[in-house]
């Protein structure tokens, strides 16, 4: 039995956006990711999960069991489901281990273990006003989970956070699934959010799932240039470029009439000419402290490498080749 069934799920607002039959499964302990641009559904659909919107059509079975929306349920929700929006509140000026005992259904040791897990036991004596954005965010979260859900949902859960609360908060995402057993549905618009984190990813636009697979699908082989923008740089290479190309030994020449999609690191710069490369022109180079970013030129046409290479300059010609098994048609 899967932990979750989403099955034709549609829901149209007063603004006339659509969610327009949305399906899917979740198995116990799998992490799911949802990407898509802002708007295009991922929120709704997150709260009718959890219970906190009615769908028009379709439902969500949770264990097996239907799952109750607002008009069937006088207070909203599910209680093996919790939800942390990307909106949550906490009470002003409270000390943090009053914010968390009012919730509290876990004994002590118990108690003590989560505080430990979401990296918040040094704060109890602390007050909510004297918290950061990040720590707030984590004291959140352990206030869902001290009522022992198996579903937790989190909607762009790094909103509100800097570089150094988000790495924390990615372990402790992390921890609560490994060490507190609990399955989990993540909405972020980052891919590095998502690609390190998921074991599958569903895809969203304009209200449908337009993708589902594995990380390394969705980022090796989007179905169309929109996901693959959702989850980093692409080139786009034409067919005049594709056919002079070898990829595994022969040439990329079927599909002519389609492009040939590669990622910045599919791409290999080389100094020396070779059968089956294409010469370009460097036209810019950015360094990222363990990479570098090229902007060459082929022809009419502007590519982007990403390379480990600090030999190359501006100016020089260098010659493109793929990456094995990087082959992909859009």
């Amino acid at each position: 039995m899967h932990l979750l069934n989403v099955s034709g799920i549609s829901k149209k607002d007063e603004r006339g956006f659509e969610l327009k039959r949305i399906s899917f499964t979740q198995q116990k302990f799998q992490k799911i990711a949802i990407a898509g641009e802002t708007g295009s559904g991922k929120s709704t659909l997150m709260k009718i999960i959890a219970g906190l919107t009615e769908p028009d059509a379709g439902q969500v079975l949770f264990e097996g069991k239907k799952i109750i929306g607002p008009a069937d349920k006088l207070i909203p929700g599910h209680p093996g489901i919790v939800y942390l929006s990307q909106h949550f509140e906490l009470p002003n000026n409270l000390r943090v281990e009053q914010v968390l005992e009012y919730a509290n259904l876990l004994t002590d040791e118990a108690g003590a273990s989560l505080y430990e897990i979401c990296q918040i036991d040094h704060l109890l004596k602390r007050r909510t006003n004297q918290l950061s954005g990040g720590e707030r965010q984590r004291i959140a979260l352990a206030k869902l989970l001290i009522t022992s859900p198996r579903l937790l949902l989190l909607d762009e859960p790094f909103s509100n956070t800097d570089m150094v609360h988000k790495k924390l908060l990615k372990s402790v995402i992390r921890d609560i699934g490994s060490k507190l057993k609990i399955s989990c549905i993540m909405v972020s618009h980052d891919p590095l959010d998502t690609l390190s984190w998921a074991d599958e990813i569903l895809v969203m636009k304009d209200g449908q799932v337009i993708q589902q697979g594995t990380p390394q699908q969705i980022y090796q082989q989007p179905v169309n240039e929109y996901v693959a923008g959702l989850f980093g740089d692409y080139n786009l290479l034409p067919p005049t470029i594709t056919g002079a190309i070898l990829v595994e030994g022969r040439a990329a020449s079927a599909k002519r009439s389609a492009k040939l999609f590669a990622r910045p690191e599919d791409l290999l710069l080389s100094t020396t000419h070779a059968s089956g490369t294409v010469a370009a022109a460097v036209k810019a180079i950015h360094y990222y402290g363990s990479y570098y970013e090229v902007n060459v030129v082929t022809g009419k046409h502007k590519l982007l490498v990403k390379t480990t290479q600090s030999t190359i300059n501006t100016g020089d010609t260098v010659y493109l080749s793929l990456q094995p098994g990087a082959l992909w048609y859009l």
